[in-house]
């Protein structure tokens, strides 16, 4: 009897600390101010700027141990980069205005009509991405916004015409326009996209109301935070997806309903996890049982959905609750993130190419930097106190 009793007390003395290593274990957040925010994200607009090519494309993968620069590219991450550069220049440092013009202009030389007063753009005899048209809208209304000029105004019309003839009545958005039948496909979907598109809609709306963009808006609003993680079978559930935090700030003062702010609340819950859990990885045996050092693209759309959630909280009573809890896991996420960025003391061959950007296994891709960026804006303006 005895020596079961003292089996329990070493089971039960080796449980507490594993859980004080792993679920318990103590977090980190390294000093952070606003000014170390607005250093991050500039210089990762330096990375993706002394990047970009003459015809505005940008570089798009980089191993910086060999020196190789992959071939390949990806459009709608192409639109989402120029979005960030543009976030940037919104911010003040318009000195990127020039390059996030370049980068647009190589989204409208490939424009294609779809339909009356609609149209998107791909590559040629390419496919129509509906990620690449909600980036490319976005990125032109951010940068009216930041501008005042309103010279693609009918552009911006017709992204979001297309955007509508890609959802279904019951708010689900079909991720392709299929060039050889001129239609969508119906079997296509996406998780990023959904929510892309929803952004952009609720955001055209917005600047050119009374097109209907409100209606197909909340259509999508619907579908995300009632079906979608369920119907396409995601995980984690919920998704977390920062292009519906975006939405959801986006729709905020339109008047959210009961089950949007539920969402809205699951949503912080799965991004402040993933700040927590990385918190906690300090060394020693939480190397082992956290995750590895996360990429500048997948933690900053953690910071993405912290921020705009937290603009989202500070303007409706009903998640007034955990308005400081996300404006400080976004401060540590950020600092944490910054702490990994490239600066000159880490370069290992090309300062161009190395400065300024995220590493994972010796890899950086544009996206690394386009998210990380906006999401050191959004941790700018917790620390400044702005109106976010």
């Amino acid at each position: 009897m005895r020596r079961r009793a003292a089996s329990l007390g070493v089971a039960w003395v080796v449980g507490a600390a594993l859980l004080r290593v792993t679920l318990l274990a103590p977090e980190t957040c390294p000093p952070f101010t606003a000014a170390d925010a607005r250093a991050a994200a500039v210089a990762a607009a330096e990375w993706i700027t002394v990047n970009q090519g003459p015809d505005g494309s940008y570089l798009y993968e980089y191993e910086r141990d060999t020196g190789r620069v992959s071939p390949a590219y990806n459009l709608v991450r192409h639109a989402g980069t120029t979005m960030a550069v543009y976030q940037v220049v919104a911010a003040g440092e318009t000195r990127f205005l020039a390059a996030a013009d370049r980068a647009t202009q190589y989204m409208l030389d490939r424009m294609v009509v779809t339909g009356d007063d609609a149209a998107s753009w791909a590559e040629p005899g390419g496919d129509l991405q509906l990620g690449a048209a909600a980036l490319l809208a976005i990125s032109l209304l951010i940068r009216r916004d930041a501008t005042g000029d309103a010279r693609y105004d009918a552009e911006l019309i017709r992204l979001g015409n297309f955007m509508v003839a890609q959802q279904l009545p019951d708010g689900v958005m079909l991720e392709r326009w299929v060039r050889s039948t001129g239609a969508p496909d119906p079997e296509q979907r996406s998780r990023y996209a959904t929510g892309e598109a929803l952004w952009a809609l609720a955001f055209l709306n917005d600047a050119f109301p009374g097109h209907g963009f409100d209606d197909a808006a909340w259509r999508t609003l619907d579908y995300l935070s009632l079906r979608r993680d369920d119907e396409e079978d995601l995980f984690p559930n919920p998704w977390p997806d920062q292009w519906a935090a975006y939405s959801l700030a986006q729709m905020g003062p339109w008047g959210l309903a009961d089950h949007h702010i539920a969402y809205a609340r699951r949503l912080a819950q799965a991004f402040g996890v993933q700040v927590r859990w990385d918190s906690q990885r300090t060394g020693g045996i939480a190397t082992l049982s956290h995750p590895p050092e996360p990429r500048g693209a997948g933690f900053g759309t953690v910071l993405e959905g912290l921020g705009r959630l937290g603009v989202l909280a500070t303007h409706d009573d009903r998640l007034a609750d955990i308005d400081e809890t996300l404006a400080a896991r976004l401060v540590c996420g950020a600092a944490r993130l910054a702490a990994v960025q490239t600066g000159p003391e880490d370069v290992v061959d090309d300062a161009s190419r190395e400065i300024g950007a995220w590493f994972r296994d010796g890899v950086t891709r544009m996206d690394d930097q386009q998210h990380a960026a906006s999401g050191m804006l959004w941790a700018e303006a917790v620390l400044r106190g702005e109106e976010r």
